[in-house]
């Protein structure tokens, strides 16, 4: 029986008819009329899409996330420099880090609670993403947000080796939406993707206000330890590069590192938002999580002896 497992908290497309205008050559015995011909009516311009107008809750929402931005900046926060020589790490570092990110889950499946001790959990099929936006959410946004989630789907998969675009039918959906349009939003989703139902989604409909984004992941197949679907939620509320923090960290626990940990540095996984971007040390956590001698299903203590040999390798430490 397949599970759910709640990993994080933290567009309607318009297309342009084309008219093709072809010429066929005249005949030189047959003579042209020189009578002018009434030129065919211009077709109508289509409308502009605009966003619909958002609510006074929504709007109270994007000042408040402006001024969380601004002050985690004057603080140092949300660095996008990946790390350097304050934040060294090596082999070690990366086992305990490991252990404690992918063995374990951050809250229970009601979001109500600190999750335990987990199983390994990742894909093994490809991984194929969508966006799905809000009505409210301006055609400049939808179309900056989507190229985020391309881009960051290409690298996901060059760091795992792990097959993840934004082809085919979708089984990784990316919600951004505001306080107007979540809940529709969410039953699209349900709609779009095998595993996910409107049921599931009761304990992701209310968002608290310092939650800025949040992933389920569900394992509904015959493993339980196998991923099959996943849902993001990011608020459209939150200005740029918290957006794009959301981006990067919902979806790369989305694909199996469902925790985070106040010793993990540099890193995405850590609740302290000092980075907001992920970082090398998070690719190479990545790396490890897809590295074909672990196995979904293994312990922390079955797997231990195989990740520290993988640690070993990436950082060219001892073995």
């Amino acid at each position: 029986m397949g599970r759910q497992r709640l990993i994080r908290t933290c567009s309607a497309l318009s297309f342009a008819a084309a008219l093709l205008v072809g010429c066929d050559l005249l005949d030189p015995n047959v003579n042209a009329s020189l009578k002018p011909q009434a030129r065919p009516a211009a077709p109508a311009s289509a409308a502009p899409v605009v966003a619909r107008p958002t609510s006074e809750r929504s709007a109270s929402l994007r000042s408040y996330f402006a001024q969380v931005e601004q002050a985690q900046l004057s603080q140092g926060l949300l660095r996008q420099d990946g790390g350097g020589t304050d934040t060294p790490f090596n082999a070690d570092t990366l086992v305990r880090n490991f252990e404690r990110i992918a063995f374990f889950n951050e809250y229970d499946g009601n979001f109500a609670g600190v999750g335990g001790a987990s199983p390994l959990n990742r894909w093994e099929g490809p991984v194929r993403m969508e966006v799905l936006f809000g009505d409210s959410i301006p055609p400049s946004q939808q179309r900056t947000d989507t190229q985020a989630v391309a881009s960051y789907a290409k690298r996901l998969s060059r760091v795992t080796g792990h097959p993840v675009s934004m082809n085919g039918r979708p089984n990784f959906i990316v919600v951004i939406a505001g306080e107007d349009d979540r809940e529709e939003m969410l039953a699209k989703a349900a709609a779009r993707v095998p595993g996910i139902s409107k049921s599931s989604l009761a304990t992701v409909r209310e968002m608290p206000r310092d939650t800025y984004c949040l992933v389920a992941a569900y394992a509904t197949g015959a493993d339980p330890d196998v991923y099959t679907a996943a849902l993001a939620i990011v608020r459209a509320e939150n200005p740029d590069l918290l957006r794009l923090s959301c981006i990067h960290e919902e979806l790369a626990q989305g694909m199996g590192l469902s925790n985070d940990s106040p010793d993990a540095r540099p890193s995405i996984f850590n609740d302290d938002d000092e980075f907001a971007l992920l970082t090398r040390h998070d690719e190479l956590l990545l790396r490890m999580l897809y590295d074909p001698r672990l196995e979904p299903g293994m312990t922390a203590a079955q797997a231990a002896p195989i990740v520290r040999t993988i640690a070993r390798e990436l950082t060219g430490g001892p073995q």
